[in-house]
């Protein structure tokens, strides 16, 4: 994990969701890179908080939020492992636009 060298935005339905100069990069053996967005840069009012949890071992249990028809588009580690603990509250999106 380190700092991106380059900002990230996120668009849904023509709603920019989130912008950041300063996101967070995790790149994990066989998986894409990751984006991880300071919780200041998210746009909190439009998305929904979900219900769904998932547990992942080497970061942790993760909460999400969703939109009206893209369920569980966001998700954040709200008490990730030690390892990874730069990502605390940071939200990561499915997709996000590297600029």
């Amino acid at each position: 994990m380190e700092a991106a060298d380059r900002p990230v935005r996120v668009v849904r339905d023509g709603q920019e969701l989130a912008r950041s100069d300063r996101p967070l990069v995790l790149r994990e053996t066989g998986c894409q890179d990751r984006y991880y967005l300071p919780p200041e840069d998210v746009r909190f009012d439009l998305l929904t908080p979900s219900d769904t949890h998932t547990v992942c071992p080497f970061k942790g249990t993760a909460s999400y939020w969703s939109r009206p028809g893209a369920p569980d588009l966001a998700w954040a580690y709200p008490d990730p492992i030690p390892d990874v603990a730069a990502i605390r509250d940071h939200v990561c999106f499915y997709d996000t636009e590297v600029l």
